[in-house]
């Protein structure tokens, strides 16, 4: 019987047996595949796939999360490609999807987060894995929540670029993350990055600016250009990681955000 699983697109891929060849153009999901024990299986990763340290000297790297280089997937052989709505160009699924199954997460959310990983234990024959995965996540978020009970919410900007400056704002897991953290995102009524000036961010009455480590990597040198233009507002380096990775990168982002909690 042919396995038939949904995306997070509501498409649905049919496979004659488990995907035993694997291409991952995004970090956060290539990340996963490792700890689901698939990382025999991962063939293909991109430049940005950090997580373990060691993969991008054993795999073959493919490209960025918006440009890859298609002959190099072809000759991979790939069974599946695993992309993301956000992270990948509607031009490389397109494409990809004309000679391979593209399975597509689109993830703002922890629930997201928790549906994708099920799907990919469904996906590899991973579904142990999988739900243990997801069942210590809901646990160590459970417990933030408690630890967090009653602390009042925050008016913060997360920046994630420098010149121009862009921001957070709503439809996206950092959004999820800030609000997780009772962190209110000035630019909730923004769609996905909005470019802005700080001139209108000192309008914004803030407790906190959070200046990410990617994708502009902000430096101490940045944090104390703008700590003399916002003397009254916190200013802190973040790793945006914890912020905007999901997957098994939520396995830590919550001792993160128990040492963050502590130091705001």
């Amino acid at each position: 019987m042919p396995l038939r699983v949904k995306d997070q697109l509501e498409r649905t891929l049919s496979f004659k047996k488990y995907p035993s060849r694997i291409v991952s153009l995004n970090p956060s999901q290539t990340e996963t595949i490792v700890h689901l024990g698939l990382e025999e299986q991962l063939v293909g990763i991109t430049k940005f796939c950090l997580h373990p340290k060691h993969l991008r000297k054993n795999k073959v790297v493919v490209g960025g999360t918006k440009k890859v280089n298609f002959d190099t997937i072809r000759e991979l052989k790939p069974d599946v490609i695993l992309c993301n709505k956000e992270e990948n160009t509607r031009e490389i699924v397109s494409t990809l999807e004309k000679e391979f199954p593209v399975h597509v997460t689109d993830v703002e959310t922890i629930s997201d987060a928790l549906e994708m990983i099920a799907q990919y234990g469904t996906l590899f024959n991973k579904e142990t894995k999988a739900q243990d995965m997801c069942t210590q996540i809901n646990e160590q978020l459970q417990k933030f929540n408690l630890s967090i009970k009653g602390h009042h919410y925050k008016r913060t900007a997360y920046l994630i670029w420098r010149d121009p400056y862009m921001a957070v704002g709503s439809s996206t897991f950092i959004n999820e993350m800030l609000t997780l953290n009772r962190l209110k995102n000035v630019y909730q009524e923004k769609e996905r990055y909005p470019e802005i000036t700080l001139e209108s961010l000192a309008k914004l009455n803030l407790d906190y600016i959070l200046l990410s480590s990617e994708p502009f990597p902000f430096k101490t040198i940045h944090k104390e250009e703008l700590e003399k233009k916002f003397p009254k507002v916190t200013i802190k380096l973040v790793d945006g990681e914890y912020f905007s990775w999901y997957g098994s990168r939520l396995l830590k982002a919550f001792h993160y955000f128990n040492e963050l909690q502590k130091e705001l």
